[in-house]
């Protein structure tokens, strides 16, 4: 018997390796073996941080900003904070309700190990971002998944939030723009869920709104407690400088609460990792205070491969592309080429058999949609050249016509 046996705590039973995790080891060995590899499924930005939060991060380290801080973050970040969250939310928080943490998921994270409870109910869409149902489960809590329709752009519908809702929910996640689908509620949608919830009160609303400076095609960007009031008081409004400023490396994510969470998660945050990196905060001081004109530039690059991606990935036998619209991501479908053979006679089960066969025969990565919670789908991120992208696109057009359907290829 190992001695490692019946060491580890239960709860990691319920929690899954990132999915990303076999695509990428394989990616990996492909690559050491000289192969040509492709990846998009990385979710970060291509463009790198601007030179004034450089600058700002330099500038502090010369002057010796590199102690402690204090927990939740320094007094000039969550000053900063409050002003973006006025400025492009209309929301009013004071810095007691504003805490910092080491990127989004600890906020997250923090937010559900001080709230729920064993047997709690949190309420996440499908597809979701991968950690979201795994802290729940480190938490003892219960997931409950909402499949959302491409018919109805991966979205909540207000009849499924009623249906889903029981005595036991605690939380609402809601994500928009959305990983891993790019689907972005307008004022009207967020409307029609608010008043759901406002039947509710005992429900609150964790919004991450991470991607909110990545909204296509001229739309507005509104977040839940904008759009409701009443709702304040029990909404978690999460965000960070990761993907608006292309400081994923950073590791700076902050969300502004009612002042009683906030104190309960700076608890937390204080026997974990207590304050994030003083230099990270100096540098996110300058991103949200500094010039805000360069994400224009972003977004209409981004914006530009959307539409070549989406254009490319539906001329491709047995794939079907939705256009997304926001954050840097594409969910097609793959069930036009489920059931058919390989050129080695093997089938193609599920999305993660198509998967592997992209990268095993064309050298192309992305995450199968299982890992979303949502199949048979696969996730693309557009955040890397166009040049890749296109190769990308050639050789997953190159790897389905080589499928079959008996003697017929794939359509």
């Amino acid at each position: 018997m190992s001695a490692a046996q019946g060491f580890f705590a239960q709860r990691l039973n319920k929690v899954k390796p990132s999915p990303t995790l076999a695509i990428t080891k394989l990616a990996l060995k492909l690559k050491a073996d000289g192969k040509d590899v492709i990846g998009l499924a990385a979710g970060e930005p291509d463009f790198d941080t601007p030179d004034h939060i450089k600058d700002a991060a330099m500038t502090a380290i010369k002057q010796g900003k590199t102690k402690y801080t204090a927990v939740d973050g320094t007094p000039e970040l969550k000053q900063a904070i409050v002003n973006k969250f006025q400025r492009e939310n209309g929301l009013t928080y004071q810095p007691s309700q504003v805490i910092v943490g080491t990127g989004g998921k600890q906020v997250i994270f923090n937010a559900i190990m001080a709230t729920v409870s064993p047997g709690d109910e949190v309420i996440i869409l499908a597809p979701y971002w991968v950690s979201y149902p795994d802290i729940v489960n480190l938490a003892e809590g219960a997931p409950v998944f909402i499949n959302t329709r491409v018919e109805d752009g991966f979205k909540l519908l207000p009849q499924d939030l009623e249906k889903a809702i029981t005595p036991k929910t605690k939380w609402l996640i809601l994500n928009s723009p959305s990983n891993p689908t790019g689907a972005a509620y307008t004022e009207k949608e967020l409307r029609a869920l608010a008043d759901v919830l406002l039947r509710h009160p005992h429900v609150w609303i964790l919004t991450d709104d991470i991607y909110e400076h990545l909204l296509y095609d001229g739309a507005k960007f509104m977040t839940i407690a904008q759009i409701e009031p009443k709702l304040f008081e029990r909404t978690l409004t999460l965000n960070g400088v990761s993907k608006a400023y292309n400081m994923t490396g950073w590791r700076i994510g902050y969300a502004g609460a009612p002042e009683a969470l906030i104190k309960k998660m700076a608890e937390i945050q204080g026997h974990s990792t207590s304050n994030p990196s003083s230099i990270s905060q100096a540098a996110a001081v300058a991103a949200l205070n500094g010039p805000q004109e360069f994400m224009a530039k972003q977004l209409a690059t981004f914006q530009q491969r959307r539409d070549m991606v989406v254009d490319m990935l539906n001329q491709i036998p047995g794939i079907q592309c939705p256009k997304p619209q926001g954050a840097f991501y594409v969910y097609p479908s793959c069930a036009g080429v489920i059931g058919h053979k390989m050129p080695n006679g093997a089938t193609i089960n599920s999305d993660d058999d198509f998967a592997t066969y992209l990268l095993e025969a064309e050298g192309v990565a992305l995450v199968p949609g299982s890992g979303f919670g949502l199949s048979p789908y696969f996730r693309i991120s557009y955040a890397t050249s166009t040049e890749a992208l296109k190769d990308a696109c050639a050789r997953i057009k190159r790897a389905c016509e080589k499928l079959t359907n008996g003697n017929q290829k794939a359509a």
